[in-house]
């Protein structure tokens, strides 16, 4: 169904073509961020970084940091505010001696290409006066690198073997706005290392972040030891077209919007935001399904998410080729993170995918949600960087109003076990009383104790075990993955469950062709390597026949699977087997032995359990709720099976189980027996 839209007081035209001069403005630009957007790529080096907003400040935060410790910095994505500053920094000499300066991103994409462009901008090799480090990558120089990105989990790792971070002269967390569990984590953390060591200087830097909310938490326990500062941009008009219908589909709605746009528009790139990468390639089909069936159509269809390999992320920043007019099917990635050049239209559909928690039913979701308003004011600043622009609302103007101001921040909606393991191991043992800028619900913190005691990374008095809980600290992986992979060894099967354990790291491997010819002879193939124990074990029987391959990329394109994501999860897989060797866990095979292999998982995903009910769904043991299998998953067309463990829950219309086994009830009693006792005998199974 396509969407008419409604521009604003002018509620008799329904034309989708608006008039810039009689749509009211989305926000009141005097209390909000500038849309900006750096079009001096024709310029010189040294020219580009004086024509961005953030140079005419590089005095100000320099004089700032010299006389407040906390320095608040509220710039809009694209002002340069994420390059230039280590290098003013850098320059004003604050790396003298050993000293790092430290930034931290939430995205791994966003450390590499930062990292990327800083070492470019200083003409020297990345890796040695600039590094980044992100999960299983490290490319710094001990003793050379002086300018280092890396992701929030990466600096909470060196805290523990570094509690002040004593190497660091100055720490910048970026994209705060975004209110991760890390970010939130590193400001109480910070506050507190601020106390001890005087001299380390702490940049917070944002689009949205509410600044006097960040600037009071850090000025609680001292007078005037955080400021604020401000970067002004550019702003280009931005016209808002608001549906007059709310859009039933979409989906549907945001191909056919992007088709009018392209019809009856001026010249400019579209940019079109949707929720995941299953309908990214939905979109991306149609839209090139469209340019086929008309040869005067000259369209650059191009999708944009965190799993795309580093070449193919890099062709949505190129220029547009003359006479094309280019349109990027993204997820929210493209809203702060990264700023795409030549942005003119922009379609918002008013939805995210955001994960959940429910502490009744102890599951950790994804699920569509609207978005909030703030996010809609980014969405709509990605169309004002290159002249006036459109934002295309596939929602009412009465939506809109009803949106929440903000999105509540991932502390206080997701499952907290990775986050209070951290806490622990870094010496944080009441965690009750911890400075969260945003406390989590308490409900959601006993959980997350409790899961971490049944694991056996703490004991009765909620201290970290030892060995285990300490080692299960130190792994980069979520703490049920990390207990799996640490008591492979004792189940004999540690070389099976690191190959699992890469893949359930990685994209999804299989690829999905268009056609339907080539998609159905994809899902054939993919039935040569189903086993009917599940999906992991489906998914370890590929792996295994892929390692055993001499032409891996002829074998990945004749069974539709992707090379890179193998390849991927292969260096994954070498770096967890380096890690059973530093904590001494024996590296042993069990090929035939698929029970040891399952029994090691339900070990760490006992959590995870779910049950055939009587309805013909099934339950999970604790929480009791309902979940159905996944469409994708190899038991979706078997019989199904009484008892089963889940990696991850999925919710749209129903709430489906991914990544599943199939295991014994018997074995829930005998490998959890203190989580699982009380609530078997009781539902008498």
């Amino acid at each position: 169904m396509m969407a008419k839209f409604l521009k604003p007081r002018e509620d008799d035209d329904d034309d989708i073509v608006p008039t810039w001069q009689s749509d009211k403005p989305d926000v009141n630009t005097d209390n909000v961020t500038s849309f900006i957007f750096n079009s001096n790529v024709s310029l010189g080096l040294e020219q580009q970084k004086q024509r961005l907003p953030i140079f005419k400040n590089k005095n100000h935060i320099l004089y700032l940091l010299e006389n407040y410790q906390t320095l608040i910095l509220v710039g809009e994505t694209g002002s340069g505010k994420s390059t230039q500053i280590p290098q003013y920094l850098f320059e004003a000499g604050w790396c003298s001696g050993s000293r790092l300066i430290g930034i931290t991103e939430p995205r791994r994409i966003s450390v590499t290409s930062l990292a990327t462009r800083v070492s470019d901008e200083l003409r020297t090799q990345l890796g040695h006066i600039v590094g980044y480090t992100i999960r299983f990558d490290d490319c710094t120089t001990e003793d050379v690198t002086k300018i280092k990105y890396m992701t929030e989990g990466i600096l909470m790792r060196e805290m523990m073997t570094d509690p002040l971070l004593r190497k660091y002269a100055v720490i910048m967390l970026d994209e705060v706005h975004e209110r991760t569990i890390f970010t939130d984590i590193l400001m109480g953390l910070l506050k507190k290392i601020l106390k001890k060591r005087s001299q380390l200087k702490l940049i917070i830097s944002s689009a949205t972040v509410d600044a006097e909310e960040i600037c009071h938490f850090f000025n609680m326990s001292t007078t005037n030891n955080a400021t604020i500062l401000s970067v002004k941009g550019q702003l280009y008009p931005v016209s808002i077209n608001y549906a007059i219908d709310p859009v039933p589909n979409y989906v549907q709605g945001v191909v056919d919007t992007t088709i009018k746009i392209h019809e009856s528009m001026p010249v400019g790139d579209i940019l079109a935001f949707v929720i995941g990468l299953d309908q990214i390639e939905h979109i991306v089909r149609l839209l090139k399904e469209y340019v086929n069936q008309r040869t005067d159509l000259k369209l650059l269809v191009l999708p944009m998410h965190g799993s795309l390999p580093n070449n193919e992320q890099i062709k949505v920043f190129r220029p547009t080729p003359r006479g094309m007019r280019k349109i990027v099917i993204a997820t929210n990635i493209a809203e702060t993170s990264i700023t795409i050049p030549g942005i003119v239209y922009v379609v918002d559909p008013g939805f995210v995918k955001a994960q959940w928690f429910n502490p009744n039913t102890l599951t950790n979701s994804l699920v569509v949600v609207p978005i909030s308003k703030a996010s809609a004011i980014q969405r709509a600043g990605r169309a004002g960087r290159v002249r006036s622009g459109h934002v295309y609302r596939l929602y009412t103007e009465d939506n809109f109003k009803q949106l929440n101001n903000s999105t509540p921040p991932e502390m206080q909606r997701t499952e907290l076990s990775s986050a209070v393991l951290q806490l622990k191991a870094l010496g944080i043992h009441n965690i009750l009383r911890f400075a969260f800028p945003s406390p989590p619900p308490a409900q959601n913190l006993r959980v997350a104790l409790e899961l971490l005691f049944a694991l056996g990374a703490l004991d009765e008095e909620g201290n970290l075990t030892k060995p285990l809980g300490e080692t299960m600290a130190e792994l980069p992986l979520h703490p049920i993955h990390a207990k799996v992979l640490l008591g492979s060894g004792e189940f004999g099967c540690s070389d099976e469950i690191a190959s699992i354990l890469s893949l359930l790291q990685v994209q999804d491997i299989f690829i999905k062709p268009s056609s339907g010819a080539l998609a159905l002879k994809a899902r054939v193939l993919k039935r040569n390597f189903e086993v009917e124990q599940g999906d992991l074990l489906s998914l370890l029987n590929i792996f295994a026949f892929y390692e055993q391959q001499d032409n891996k990329k002829e074998f990945c394109h004749k069974y539709f699977f992707n090379y890179k994501v193998l390849k991927r999860a292969t260096e994954l897989k070498a770096q967890m087997i380096s890690l059973l060797r530093k904590y001494n866990v024996p590296v042993v095979s069990s090929p035939r032995n698929t029970n040891a292999v399952l029994k090691c998982l339900t070990s760490g995903f006992f959590s995870n359990a779910a049950y055939l009910h009587h309805s013909g769904a099934y339950h999970t043991v604790r929480g009791n709720e309902e979940l159905h299998i996944h469409p994708s998953s190899v038991l979706y067309t078997l019989q199904q099976p009484q008892w089963v463990i889940f990696n991850e829950i999925v919710h749209t219309n129903r709430s489906y189980m991914k990544d599943l086994c199939v295991i014994e009830h018997d074995w829930l009693l005998e490998l959890a027996p203190h989580y699982y006792q009380t609530v078997i005998n009781f539902g008498g199974r």
